[in-house]
């Protein structure tokens, strides 16, 4: 389709531009700005419904034989029945059998989604737009970790939790065929590294891998270049350079685990990837896209016209939002080999 965004998406681009970008444009990046950062980011997540389909349960269970004792943090979405009331009586019961049923249940497959936000702020529940709707549209469970942050836990303390994350559901009986890697922005560069941090320790490989406007070179050096053309309502280029020197921590950009651009990206599952037309992180999609099919990957690379980074977070507000998550849902139900319950395509045309 060759016609340009909504109304909805110029106004909210356009309300970013004016009100929220400057703020992260100029906010410093040490310590005490992130904990303020966190809590705002918190509090206006409480504004984004999820959808009421589903049951979002907290999850705090250990990882079996894991030498240093931490547990798996987050959250688990699971698509409610048909015939599930919601009544205040079954919800206090739902609660007291939350745990129960998470370590229980034996799906035949999963969504991993690791949350956006820098690697510094956000958590499960500022993402429960994306990860509830992935849970009612796929029919498969969520698992959404709390993995823990910069710059008090610099990388790769996010990617031992992501691996922990796909260990568990594992041992907890979900095949490997069946699980989906995904993850926005952040998330997007963490479920990358993570499907490369597999192969490197003899894990099974996922069924697929699925990211939405992905942080790909922390470097910064391509949104750096891209700056200048780029309209992107939000992000800038200069503060996510900055971030980035909190994420790697003392070691810097040395770990080879960072530099997706460079991996040797081979036997890597079926790739999605999205990113808003209007975005910085355009130009960094665009080549993570090219090397995984230098490498042999089958990349599906679908430039959202006009949009913004992580325009998918809005499917309850924006047209474009939804039907590019009928798109995630498409897929996650192809790799899985789930039924495929398939609406109208999305919006497939590149920027201009």
């Amino acid at each position: 389709m060759d016609d340009g965004p909504s109304v909805r998406s110029r106004a909210i681009s356009n309300a970013l531009r004016l009100g929220v970008r400057p703020f992260l444009h100029y906010l410093p990046g040490h310590a005490t700005s992130i904990r303020t950062a966190r809590s705002t980011v918190d509090a206006a997540s409480l504004l984004l419904r999820h959808s009421p389909h589903v049951r979002v349960e907290s999850l705090n269970d250990p990882l079996p034989d894991d030498e240093d004792g931490r547990p798996i943090r987050g959250e688990w979405i699971v698509p409610r029945a048909p015939s599930e009331k919601h009544t205040a009586e079954e919800h206090a019961a739902e609660k007291r059998e939350a745990r129960k049923r998470a370590a229980e249940e034996h799906a035949p497959g999963a969504v991993l989604y690791l949350h956006g936000g820098g690697y510094v702020v956000c958590s499960p529940r500022t993402h429960r737009p994306i990860t509830s709707r992935l849970a009612l549209d796929t029919g498969l469970p969520v698992l959404a970790p709390r993995y823990r942050l910069a710059p008090e836990h610099p990388f790769p303390a996010p990617l031992e939790d992501a691996v922990a994350a796909y260990r568990w559901l594992l041992a907890r009986g979900v095949p490997a065929s069946g699980i989906v890697l995904a993850g926005d922005s952040a998330g997007g560069h963490l479920s990358a590294a993570l499907t490369g941090e597999l192969c490197r320790q003899g894990l099974p490989s996922p069924a697929g891998l699925m990211l939405f406007s992905p942080w790909v070179d922390l470097t910064c050096e391509l949104s750096m270049g891209a700056q200048s053309r780029a309209r992107d309502p939000y992000i800038s280029a200069a503060s996510a350079r900055r971030i980035a020197r909190l994420v790697v921590g003392p070691t810097g950009f040395e770990d080879p685990r960072l530099a997706l651009l460079t991996c040797a990206w081979t036997e890597m599952p079926p790739v999605l990837i999205q990113v808003g037309g209007a975005e910085v992180l355009r130009t960094e999609a665009e080549a993570f896209a090219d090397a995984l099919r230098r490498a042999g990957a089958h990349c599906d690379l679908q430039i959202w016209k006009g949009q913004m980074h992580v325009f998918q977070i809005l499917n309850r507000v924006l047209p474009e939002a939804s039907a590019a998550m009928r798109e995630a849902a498409h897929f996650v139900r192809t790799v899985t080999g789930r039924p495929v319950k398939r609406t109208k395509a999305g919006k497939r045309t590149k920027a201009a």
